[in-house]
């Protein structure tokens, strides 16, 4: 770790993206100005997005957000157009690998539930539910996607937070 005047300077990359964080403007100014003299950069300005992560920034606060991500999601399941629910799971569900329901799309179960693993990030509040319906991704039954859309009405109802 490089440091840049009297603060530390914390430089997050995924791939060809950087966010840029220090106590400092005038550190993070001082960075900019290095790595632009050795590579090809443009500058974006204050993060708002980023990894499908809103971000609103104002002088005392810094809020994240999924709430364009979960909306895709929805869209994604179709279910942008459900009716909202309070909870995320029926209260005692026992579902079951050796479900005899009938089998449904592998392919669209398996992407609705990364997408959902990844939701987990900034929604803790679906966390336990998540895991509990990951465990059916290598062979999905109609009872296992149930419980899949009532968490994506849960969703529905709370996209905003």
């Amino acid at each position: 770790m490089r440091r840049w005047g009297k603060e530390e300077l914390v430089v997050g990359v995924y791939v060809d993206d950087l966010t840029i964080t220090s106590a400092r403007a005038e550190d993070i100014d001082n960075f900019k100005r290095e790595m632009a003299a050795r590579f090809r950069m443009s500058d974006l300005g204050a993060l708002s997005y980023y990894l499908s992560i809103e971000v609103r920034q104002g002088k005392e606060m810094l809020m994240l957000s999924q709430s364009a991500y979960a909306s895709k999601l929805l869209e994604q399941s179709g279910m942008a157009e459900c009716k909202s629910c309070v909870t995320s799971m029926e209260e005692r569900l026992k579902l079951t690998k050796a479900s005899t329901a009938e089998k449904v799309d592998a392919t669209l179960y398996r992407s609705i539930i990364s997408g959902l693993r990844y939701l987990v990030h900034m929604r803790p509040d679906i966390a336990f539910t998540v895991g509990y319906v990951s465990r059916f991704i290598e062979d999905p039954r109609e009872d296992h996607w149930a419980t899949v859309k009532r968490l994506l009405r849960y969703v529905k109802g709370t996209v905003d937070q």
